[in-house]
């Protein structure tokens, strides 16, 4: 990877400041030559570096890409602290239509601010952000990861550890070494979910999907024998495991009641409404695998490249697979903790979250904060 100096801001970059007291540091980043609009989200620091994707997706305003922003980062740090590695979380969002602004000029300036945090935030792909756009960033930063030369689409990295995020989740609560004949509801058909449909495919699952782009679905079906079912019934599908892979906050108290499931596992961020949701889960004997811990794939192998880089080596994808498939481990000490405790595991992972980050109140039940209505439903692998 090139060495980059600290360059100065081109005409037209300004960085400006929003002071949210949740996050270590929230910047406005706008650039009248290119139309840029984004905002970086840094949530905390305490444990190292921040690292959090790149998200393009055409808000509202930026009150709706504000409170993105914050839950996103938030999310970033409960995964790093949940798989207890030394980093913090971040996001970025760029403000508008991806189809009508993206542009070199436009990602390079949005480099160019992230070069200016000298380091204190990595920034990688998510929604609309490629190995390409990556690319052209790196002409202006070092402070990226996803390269092409590194470990790429984090999507097979996300789709891994829910994987095996998955396997553990039926062992614990089915008793199954196996997944041969097991039923699965998939919600959503998206990047990682079609590699993940493929992986459960192979170890013989059965599969019903769904998404809300029903030619998507059908693509999906095509690929692992699945049967596609209407978006509005996925959640009432009769199955062995519920896999969302789409929206959050899908589980609430309505749904919750109409689930005919054992098991949840699957990559979509934020998927409980509210906290408490987690424990109304337990109360009904379902096993809910907390997302920030089984979707963490990617974080995994972007901290894996952006080390390589750091100690000028290459990047190794067999290792960062092998760091990837520890999930299943993690997974099940934590499901059987939460047994001996008589809780359900996303409480006592956010307990523990909470304690490992700093005394601030922090309300990291990941699983709540805004879900519903800004998870983007296209789910890449995320940082």
């Amino acid at each position: 990877m090139p060495d980059h100096a600290t360059p100065s801001l081109p005409t037209g970059l300004t960085i400006s400041n929003i002071d949210i007291p949740t996050h270590d540091r929230v910047l406005r980043v706008v650039d009248s030559v290119s139309g840029l609009h984004a905002l970086i989200g840094i949530h905390n620091q305490r444990r190292g570096p921040a690292l959090g994707g790149i998200r393009f997706w055409p808000y509202a305003d930026e009150d709706e890409a504000l409170r993105d922003v914050l839950r996103l980062s938030r999310g970033m740090t409960a995964k790093s602290a949940a798989l207890d590695l030394p980093w913090g979380g971040a996001k970025t969002v760029i403000i508008g239509d991806p189809k009508k602004l993206k542009s070199p000029a436009l990602l390079r300036a949005l480099a160019y601010a992230i070069n200016s945090l000298g380091g204190h935030y990595i920034g990688g792909e998510d929604v609309n952000i490629s190995v390409a756009d990556i690319e052209v960033m790196r002409t202006i930063t070092p402070h990226l990861v996803g390269s092409a030369e590194g470990c790429g689409d984090p999507a097979p990295y996300t789709a891994q550890g829910v994987f095996h995020g998955i396997r553990a989740a039926v062992s614990h609560r089915l008793g199954r070494d196996n997944l041969q004949g097991l039923r699965l509801a998939v919600q959503g058909a998206g990047a990682v979910s079609a590699i993940l449909c493929r992986l459960l495919h192979r170890e013989g699952a059965v599969i019903s999907v769904c998404d809300l782009k029903e030619a998507r679905a059908h693509h999906v079906a095509k690929q692992c024998g699945a049967r596609v079912v209407p978006a509005l019934a996925i959640l009432e599908t009769d199955a062995d495991v519920l896999v969302p892979c789409a929206l959050g906050g899908i589980l609430d108290a309505q749904s919750i009641a109409r689930l005919n499931v054992s098991v949840i596992a699957g990559p979509a961020n934020n998927q409980l409404a509210l906290a408490e949701d987690a424990e109304s889960l337990h109360a009904r004997n379902i096993l809910y695998a907390p997302d920030y811990l089984i979707n963490a794939g990617g974080l995994i192998a972007g901290i894996a490249e952006y080390e390589a880089n750091r100690d000028r080596h290459s990047f190794d994808r067999a290792a960062a697979m092998a760091e990837v498939d520890l999930i299943y481990k993690r997974s099940s000490a934590l499901f059987v903790e939460a047994q001996r405790l008589d809780l359900a595991p996303a409480t006592l992972c956010d307990r523990t979250i909470a304690s490992q980050i700093d005394s601030r109140p922090m309300k990291i039940t990941i699983s709540c904060c805004l879900s519903a209505i800004f998870t983007m439903p296209d789910l890449r692998g995320e940082w």
